[in-house]
């Protein structure tokens, strides 16, 4: 499986990544809840093991984002050095699948997270409007092309634009894009969000016309939702 992990502790961190790789697991570290949260938008993990306490956030906090604004339904163990009944029942609640308390043991660990594998291997994700083929993203050049043209974006405008496509059909807060995007908090007045939005809206043409609109939602994102292109000739008027 390819498995996230958010740990601040870099000795931690090892330990965790060298279990896991032991395992045959594919690894990637954060070390920051807002990298672990870009990264969900930008990458397929299979499954997602969050410490509690971190620079930046509380790691009950982040699995109850990822759970009721990210919509990430993979499982998820969360880590810490507690190992109280209260803390368990309320990162269980919170969304965690399971719980593991530190010092972590490196049998149990692999166990812990074979048996998440193993459960989440049932769960039957729900469908996603597909995407016009008009439309190709080159994730690995970073750009997207429109009808086989090369669209010029800028990196920002390639990572909003991205994120859209990986959320069709769902409301995007704008704090929440402020967050992932620009990596900042998003209690912050601005309008810079709107701004990249209708710039972007412009440069792929996500007015409807390929089958794809851009929608703003009256105070509080915005949606990328699937249409019925019009027919040409009143593309053409």
């Amino acid at each position: 499986m390819h498995i996230g992990v958010l740990e601040d502790d870099l000795d931690q961190q090892a330990f965790i990544e060298q279990c896991l790789l032991t395992a045959e697991h594919q690894v990637s570290l954060f070390s920051r809840s807002s990298e672990l949260r870009r990264a969900t938008q930008q990458h397929t993990f299979d499954l997602l093991i969050i410490d509690w306490r971190l620079p930046d956030s509380d790691g009950m906090d982040v699995v109850a984002h990822l759970r009721q604004h990210d919509s990430w339904h993979g499982p998820i163990l969360f880590i810490t050095a507690s190992q109280g009944e209260d803390d368990v029942v309320k990162a269980l609640e919170r969304g965690a699948d399971d719980f593991l308390a530190k010092p972590l043991r490196p049998s149990e660990l692999i166990a812990r997270v074979s048996a998440l594998g193993r459960r989440s291997s049932y769960a039957t994700p729900r469908p996603a409007p597909a995407c016009p083929e008009i439309f190709t993203l080159h994730t690995d050049e970073h750009y997207i092309s429109v009808a086989g043209d090369a669209i010029d974006l800028t990196e920002r405008e390639y990572r909003l634009a991205t994120l859209f496509f990986s959320k069709m059909g769902e409301l995007i807060t704008r704090a929440h894009l402020l967050e992932l995007v620009w990596g900042i908090k998003g209690d912050i007045s601005t309008r810079t969000v709107d701004t990249h939005v209708s710039r972007l809206r412009r440069k792929l043409e996500l007015d409807g016309r390929h089958g794809l609109r851009l929608r703003s939602v009256y105070q509080s994102g915005y949606r990328m939702e699937t249409c019925q292109p019009p027919h040409l000739e009143q593309v053409a008027k």
